[in-house]
């Protein structure tokens, strides 16, 4: 990321002891059905709360907090402070939310999550288990940011968004920062394998930041044509329309996909900025086609997972099955191709 100071280059071992860098997979089986050369998937999965945001959402909330108390991040929060810290707020389709609860936890204080109706009771009690209020919008995630806002604006607490129309909002930047671990792990894992290094980057999108921070931690190991292909549900395509018309664009509907944790309806303006920076292009992809990508996944001895966390593997079939699109995108037999898996499976 385009950071100003060292500070953000943090050490996940601040907030875990046990830190570890998630797994890299090689599926060959993968690999041969969408003929390409070899294709590798980063698993999330295995992160602390089973998921990508724990990145994004722990750093920025804490780092949040250390702002307002003036404490050295993460060390001091909770010990001691002077004053209350505010309570942390945030809107959610469930990760980051969960990620925004455990931040708050973890510096004694509380949160108050903004879900749309839609998100499963499963993860709404792994939010509140963290002690968190949990606050039912009656629309889409993106009315859930909209309430999530204007409490903040109330004075009922801090916001800690992973989503915002300034293209220069501090925490979103933090909450990228944090997703930016992943890529300095995959550039270790990658020296590892020798001189294997990635042409082909696809990666799912919600609100984009997850992909804009990819795309700026893997610009220099990555080879030629250096694709970046954001992946996204028809449904719920922001980031695809923000890139297609050059600025974020509301997209219209009820935003309904079995990828839930992607249905968003206005892509995230500092991530767009980045994306367009890195030339990143887009793919949809149907229903059918992220609901049989968690077990084509699972059949080439891949992780467990949801719509969701396999949709770059849906995005990636859907280009190898079409001569024009796999033109067009340079796909071909010497293709590397990077995936990641967001997230495993939430049961109920």
């Amino acid at each position: 990321m385009n950071n100003t100071s060292t500070e953000l280059t943090w050490d996940p071992a601040q907030i875990w002891a046990d830190y570890q860098p998630t797994p890299l997979l090689e599926l060959p089986a993968l690999a041969r059905r969408a003929n390409v050369a070899r294709l590798f998937v980063k698993v999330e999965a295995e992160r602390p709360l089973g998921n990508f945001k724990a990145l994004g959402g722990m750093f920025a909330g804490l780092r949040a907090l250390g702002r307002v108390a003036g404490a050295v991040f993460p060390h001091d929060l909770g010990h001691d402070l002077r004053a209350p810290l505010p309570r942390l707020i945030c809107a959610s389709d469930g990760n980051h939310g969960l990620a925004v609860a455990a931040a708050a936890a973890r510096a004694g204080t509380s949160a108050r999550v903004y879900l749309p109706v839609d998100v499963s009771s499963a993860r709404a009690q792994r939010i509140e288990a963290f002690g968190a209020e949990v606050v039912w919008i009656d629309g889409t995630y993106d009315d859930a940011v909209c309430a999530a806002a204007e409490a903040a604006r109330s004075g009922e607490g801090l916001l800690i968004p992973d989503t915002t129309s300034d293209p220069h909002d501090t925490i979103v930047q933090d909450v990228m920062d944090g997703y930016a671990v992943i890529a300095r792990e995959l550039v270790a894992q990658f020296r590892a394998e020798g001189n294997t290094r990635p042409s082909h980057l696809l990666v799912q999108a919600g609100v984009g930041g997850l992909a804009a921070a990819m795309a700026d931690g893997l610009m220099d190991l990555m080879q030629a044509p250096h694709r970046i292909v954001v992946v996204e549900p028809k449904s719920a395509a922001c980031v695809a329309h923000a890139l297609a018309v050059g600025h974020p664009v509301h997209i219209p509907g009820e935003l309904r996909t079995s990828a839930t944790m992607l249905s968003c309806g206005l892509a995230s303006a500092p991530a767009l900025q980045i994306l367009q920076r890195h030339d990143a292009r887009a793919v949809v992809v149907d229903e059918d086609e992220l609901r049989t990508a968690p077990q084509a996944l699972r059949e080439a001895m891949g992780p467990a997972t949801t719509e969701s966390g396999a949709a770059g593997l849906a995005g990636l079939l859907h280009l190898a099955a079409n001569p024009a699109l796999r033109a067009e995108h340079q796909l071909d037999a010497n293709s590397v191709v990077l995936l990641i898996v967001t997230e495993g499976i939430v049961n109920g």
